[in-house]
């Protein structure tokens, strides 16, 4: 095991040599601690929150080009919105909205998720381009609804396992790819029925080894240790860690904006009543508390304005 591996916060690729069998693995702590540092949820919604997390990071690692992915689940459950994001270099961010009072009675994922759907959206930069997938909650899990949308969308069969506690998420994703140009190249048909029956012999395998393991393995092993299990006497190449950060778009610029917007009649009304005004991002729940200093800088000179936008997260 690298002295890197021994760590938090990472994402992994991995393939297994001459078979079209490839996966991702994730392990987050500090990122996941800092995420929901300033947000109280319950523990079963911490627990399906960092789930998404985790599954955030796995789908943007498929990315081949910059942008982001965002993983939105909306149903009528007692967790009513769910969304984690991930940029191509691993920047992530997510929010629950749920019911207090329904939560307590929520007992497995179908209570907490209800009827609705998982909408995966990909968002890249250079082309300024949109593309989403829509599938159905699965009441089973939030890692079987993920494996609905790649079955459908993508048409690639994918086994996903996810885990999360209050120190740390995981997760690993393994997919069968097709088997085509750059996998088997100049080979016979007949070499290719055999490389076939391999790639999917191993992939079945695999999802089998990874069921096996529990959530507190997954949240613990290294991607090292966890894929030796899972891909016992296989070729596999397990690619370069990559880290992963917490990283919120609100900042001090942002809310001033915000501010600003209100003018500066409005935000005074507000100190004298408050003495301060504390404006909390919608997404991570930091508050920002801008004092009667503050407010006079805000809306002081231009020389003495801080710049800022009107949007908050």
């Amino acid at each position: 095991m690298s002295a890197l591996e021994k760590h938090f916060d990472l994402v992994r690729r991995f393939t297994v040599e001459h078979q079209a069998v490839r996966g991702q693995w994730v392990r987050l702590g500090p990122a996941w601690l800092e995420l929901r540092e300033h947000a109280d949820y319950p523990l079963a919604v911490r627990q399906l929150l960092g789930e998404a997390v985790s599954a955030a990071v796995l789908l943007a690692s498929t990315l081949k080009f910059e942008g982001e992915l965002t993983v939105q689940m909306q149903g009528d459950g007692a967790v009513r919105l769910l969304v984690a994001q991930c940029t191509h270099d691993f920047q992530v961010r997510a929010v629950a909205r749920f019911d207090r009072e329904r939560i307590e009675a929520a007992t497995d994922f179908a209570a907490l998720a209800g009827k609705g759907q998982i909408v995966v959206t990909i968002e890249a930069e250079r082309f300024a381009s949109r593309y989403q997938g829509i599938v159905p909650i699965d009441s089973r899990s939030l890692a079987a609804s993920l494996e609905h949308y790649f079955e459908s969308s993508e048409q690639l069969p994918t086994r996903v396992v996810l885990a999360a506690d209050d120190a740390g998420t995981a997760g690993v994703l393994i997919q069968r790819l097709p088997q085509q140009g750059g996998i088997v190249g100049a080979d016979s048909s007949a070499a290719s029925a055999v490389r076939e029956a391999e790639s999917w012999t191993t992939y079945e395998q695999a999802c089998e080894s990874l069921q096996g393991i529990a959530s507190d393995e997954l949240l613990a092993r290294s991607a090292t240790d966890l894929m030796q299990r899972v891909f016992s006497g296989l070729d596999l190449r397990l690619f370069d860690a990559q880290p992963v950060r917490f990283r919120c778009r609100c900042s001090v610029d942002r809310v001033s904006g915000m501010l600003r917007s209100l003018g500066a009649a409005e935000v005074d009304s507000i100190i004298a009543e408050q003495g301060a005004v504390t404006v909390t991002c919608e997404f991570c729940h930091k508050p920002w508390r801008f004092d009667s200093v503050d407010v006079a800088r805000l809306f002081g000179s231009p020389g003495e304005q801080i710049p800022g936008s009107s949007s908050v997260n």
